[in-house]
């Protein structure tokens, strides 16, 4: 059986403040993203090609799951 090449390990970070999460693969921050549909984008110009960001294990969701977008809190 041939070795597989590692798969890269995406993090979408829990929300800062302003509801924005920033995406990090590795220790480069990919981009930072205000809704679901960012994650896609910054994923597809970092060369990485995900058709369903929500149910892949390529992602990991840290400080909620990928419907978790909060704005800012009320004082």
């Amino acid at each position: 059986m041939a070795p597989s090449s590692p798969r890269p390990h995406v993090v979408v970070h829990a929300p800062a403040l302003d509801g924005t999460r920033r995406v990090t693969e590795g220790a480069e921050t990919l981009g930072v993203a205000s809704h679901l549909d960012d994650v896609g984008e910054i994923l597809r110009l970092a060369d990485h090609y995900v058709t369903d960001v929500e149910h892949t294990d390529f992602i990991e969701w840290q400080g909620g799951g990928p419907q978790d977008w909060p704005g800012l809190s009320e004082p």
